[in-house]
């Protein structure tokens, strides 16, 4: 298996539905851990295009507001299938529509909780991470 020479940027979000709460997928990339849906910035694409566009495709959600959150830098996870070099672009946004929720193959389940309730799942760190700085920043 051969490693890529440079760090691969990516975008990912909390989603939230109307009822305040956040979308975790559990999937096989993270070692059956709940993270959230997002994924690499095509060429050519700004971030929050590529968010949108990952969101839809990876649970067929139409989203909006979308906010910046904060950006991580993750070297080598063990939690992750693979040895890679990501930097993760973190957003949050908000959707209408969870009955028209479909999880491609990349997860394996999902499950719709408030930030506290997401805190005591079986998370990947960055996930943890990001949902405890979205704490943090609406408990301000």
């Amino acid at each position: 298996m051969s490693l890529q020479n440079y760090p691969l940027i990516t975008v990912g979000a909390l989603i939230f539905n109307p009822q305040n709460e956040v979308l975790l997928i559990r999937t096989h990339k993270w070692h059956d851990k709940y993270g959230l849906p997002g994924g690499k910035i095509e060429l050519g694409e700004t971030a929050e295009q590529a968010l949108s566009r990952e969101l839809k495709e990876e649970t067929n959600l139409d989203i909006f507001q979308i906010e910046f959150l904060l950006w991580q830098e993750v070297v080598y996870s063990p939690e992750f299938y693979k040895p890679m070099h990501f930097v993760f672009l973190n957003y949050q946004c908000h959707t209408s529509q969870t009955q028209d929720l479909i999880l491609n193959d990349e997860a394996q389940s999902h499950q719709w909780c408030s930030i506290d309730q997401a805190l005591n799942l079986d998370l990947n760190e960055p996930t943890r991470k990001l949902l405890e700085f979205a704490k943090q920043k609406t408990s301000r």
